[in-house]
Order: C-alpha cells, then sequence, then structure tokens
C-alpha cells in the first residue's frame, strides 16, 4: 500500500514520503495512529495544502523533546526492590517502573519510550538506559536498582 508519511517515521522515512508498505502496518498502526494517510490524489493535494503546519507542529515536537531531553540527559533514578542474598531481585524492573521513578521525579514520559535491550533488570546495580523522546532525541539514563534484604 502507498502511504504518505505525516511525521518521521523511525526506519521507514520523513515526513511527506510517500513510501510503498504492507497493507497490515498501514490499516492497523500508521493510518489509526495519525502517522499515515493513503497515497491518493485527494489525500496528495491535502497534504501538500497542510505541508507547512505539519512541519511546524513537526519542528515544535523535536524542540520540546530536546528540551526535555537536555534535563533528562545523565539522570539515575533510584528504584528500590526486595532482593536475595546474591543481588538478584524477586521480580524485576520493567519499563514501566522506570517511567513512572521518572514520573515522580517530574518527568512525564510513555513507558514506550524507554528501551530496554537486555530485558527486565533482574540484579542490583547500576544499568545504562536510553529514552527515546523523539525519533531524533535519544537519551541515556542511569537507572540504579538497590536491593532491600529480606528478613
Amino acid at each position: 500500500m502507498q502511504i504518505i508519511l505525516l511525521e518521521k517515521v523511525v526506519n521507514l522515512g520523513n515526513l511527506g514520503d510517500v513510501v510503498k508498505v504492507k497493507d497490515g502496518y498501514a490499516r492497523n498502526f500508521l493510518i489509526p495512529q495519525g502517522k499515515a494517510k493513503r497515497a491518493n490524489q485527494a489525500n496528495l493535494a491535502e497534504f501538500e495544502a497542510r505541508r507547512a503546519e505539519l512541519e511546524r507542529q513537526q519542528a515544535e515536537k523535536l524542540a520540546a523533546a530536546q528540551e526535555v531531553g537536555a534535563k533528562l540527559e545523565g539522570l539515575m533514578v533510584q528504584i528500590a526492590r526486595k532482593a536475595g542474598m546474591d543481588g538478584r531481585l524477586f521480580g524485576s524492573v520493567t519499563n514501566a517502573d522506570v517511567a513512572e521513578a521518572l514520573a515522580a521525579q517530574g518527568f512525564e514520559i510513555e513507558r514506550s519510550t524507554v528501551r530496554m535491550p537486555d530485558g527486565p533488570l533482574k540484579q542490583i546495580g547500576d544499568t545504562q538506559l536510553e529514552v527515546a523522546l523523539h525519533s531524533d532525541v535519544v537519551v541515556s539514563i542511569t537507572v540504579s536498582v538497590l536491593g532491600e534484604q529480606q528478613q
């Protein structure tokens, strides 16, 4: 299916690009999320009429993400969990836990923006994680998992 991108999509294209994607990806994700429209003459004309507005919105989102990213860069988040004697956690620390800890510090971010390449954290200690605030703004934070000893 040919679509027009209404914003930058990672690994796909930039604002205004006409790209071919699988039908399900377009119908189930890109179009409902407002990231794309079907590429036909009417939608192309509508897009060209709104191009300046969409570019301005894109620039505002990027500026806001860069502002938050500057505050988040290098931040250390501490999360306490129950752990055994060997330093392994009873349970794990997920991206939702990290997002909740950041919210407690005043940063409202979606849990899906926290990238955990090795999966949930299951050991006490410090771990570097990335937070993707925008497709162009990825900042690094340190998550320190503290162990609470069992009695």
